[in-house]
């Protein structure tokens, strides 16, 4: 067992990530807990595709708080709307 849970770790405590701006080639910083970010250079937007244990776990509300558990999952819904 864990004291926390790991799958939500860069959520509560974000990391960064360098990306290149695939239009242009600037180098874009982007945190775990981003969904999209605009390269400084040409606008170009960036998404981070975010997956995590939030999408399916019962405690996820409890592990990263409502708003964030609210926001990810509303980010999810756009990125991966629902077949009908």
């Amino acid at each position: 067992m864990f004291d926390r849970c790991p799958g939500a770790a860069d959520q509560r405590t974000p990391t960064l990530t360098i990306k290149k701006c695939p239009q242009c080639g600037e180098e874009v910083e982007v945190f775990s807990n981003d969904f999209k970010v605009s390269c400084q250079q040409c606008g170009f937007v960036i998404y981070n595709d975010i997956v995590s244990c939030v999408q399916w776990c019962n405690h996820a509300k409890e592990c990263v708080g409502e708003e964030m558990y609210q926001r990810l999952m509303e980010q999810h819904e756009k990125m991966h709307p629902a077949k009908k």
